[in-house]
């Protein structure tokens, strides 16, 4: 069995040693993946810049399996694979946990740079999936109001959460995007903050996107800034990556790579849940059990700061420095700006350097530390 893994998976070797040869586990540059290339893979696995449709897999006939370690899935003509009865698999929620803290560390710093109360704070979070969840759930542990917009999740049976109108979501101090790119259909986002809803923000607003560079017209969005209009603008995705409107980065808060949901801990996730998709799909088609002989607490090194005391009442100043230490966004905001000319926005993105989650610490609560916020914002307790 050939599988062909995109080189920024982490511990794709460690997960998946046990399926194949060592010669037949083949890391590959996710941007230049090539028809030819994955002439004769049997599985597949890919992160969200490569597009997996008959263009390049029209040459293969043994492929059995496609995954991609991302909860995006519109790099995937899954309709494609459908006809031909490939396997898809995506990782939903891989990386949530890594991008709510992005939006948790961006909200710090402005709070710090502008002398901002963050608890004071309202933040409107445009998708409620996985990583829209996660995030409203660190909102509540810092006792931060937030509404949602989600009109896809307002209609279903399952889910009963109160969900508010776009516009409502818009008005809040703090807009937040995390929703799929979709062109059509009767919920499209591709430009769902276009010239129109942009104009009509406020100067004291804030607004985050880490979903897809696409659901802001970036032109649009440079045209305001241009105009002096005092939206804060926090961007870690870009319309046509990875091509970047270069002179939008000098009239943003902070600028990254695609990198919100690049933790240690994201990525790797991505590589747990299409192992055990594939193990999954190996036990059907030889109709027998399975067991998953690893996981991803198998492999994650413990962090350069991995255990820390309060001893005082939970506090912003407290907040600002725990999160700073596991996450401080500022630094890959500043690698951005100094290296994206030179290097480049792939380059950037596979020589992340490592970035651990706020789990990856444990805090031990002494008697005079009377709150667990920091438990709840997802820090470790054993």
């Amino acid at each position: 069995m050939k599988i062909f893994f995109d080189e920024n998976m982490p511990y794709a070797n460690d997960f998946f040693s046990d399926f194949c040869k060592a010669e037949e586990l083949i890391p590959f540059s996710g941007r230049d993946l090539t028809a030819e290339q994955v002439l004769d893979a049997d599985v597949l696995l890919v992160r969200s810049i490569t597009k997996v449709n008959e263009a390049l897999l029209k040459n293969n006939n043994k492929i059995s399996f496609v995954g991609t370690a991302t909860i995006g899935t519109d790099h995937i003509d899954q309709a494609y694979l459908n006809d031909r009865d490939i396997t898809f698999h995506s990782a939903p929620g891989c990386n949530a946990i890594s991008v709510a803290e992005y939006v948790i560390s961006s909200l710090v710093i402005l709070a710090e740079r502008y002398q901002l109360d963050i608890q004071k704070f309202s933040v409107g979070i445009v998708g409620g999936g996985n990583t829209g969840t996660r995030l409203s759930e660190k909102l509540t542990a810092l006792g931060i109001d937030y509404i949602i917009c989600d009109p896809l999740l307002e209609q279903s049976k399952n889910d009963n959460r109160v969900f508010s109108s776009l516009e409502e979501v818009l008005k809040c101090d703090v807009i937040s995007l995390h929703v799929p790119k979709v062109i059509e259909g009767e919920h499209p986002t591709y430009h769902l903050l276009d010239k129109s809803r942009l104009n009509n923000l406020k100067n004291d607003q804030i607004i985050i996107n880490a979903c897809r560079g696409e659901v802001i017209d970036n032109q649009a969005l440079l045209a305001l800034k241009k105009q002096g209009h005092g939206l804060k603008v926090v961007l870690d995705v870009w319309e046509g990556e990875p091509d970047v409107l270069m002179p939008l980065i000098e009239y943003t808060e902070i600028a990254t790579a695609h990198i919100a949901g690049y933790s240690l801990e994201g990525k790797a996730r991505g590589t747990e849940m299409l192992y055990q998709a594939l193990c999954d799909h190996i036990a059907k088609q030889d109709s027998s059990s399975i067991e998953y002989k690893y996981q991803l607490v198998n492999f994650l090194p413990p962090a350069n700061i991995s255990m820390i005391k309060l001893n005082q009442e939970f506090n912003e100043v407290i907040l600002n420095q725990l999160v700073k230490m596991v996450y401080d966004v500022r630094r890959d905001d500043a690698i951005f700006r100094q290296q994206i000319a030179s290097q480049g926005f792939d380059s950037l993105r596979k020589n992340y350097p490592v970035r651990r989650e706020f789990s990856s610490v444990q805090v031990t609560l002494l008697p005079n530390a009377l709150s667990d916020v920091p438990h709840h914002l997802g820090f470790n307790k054993t």
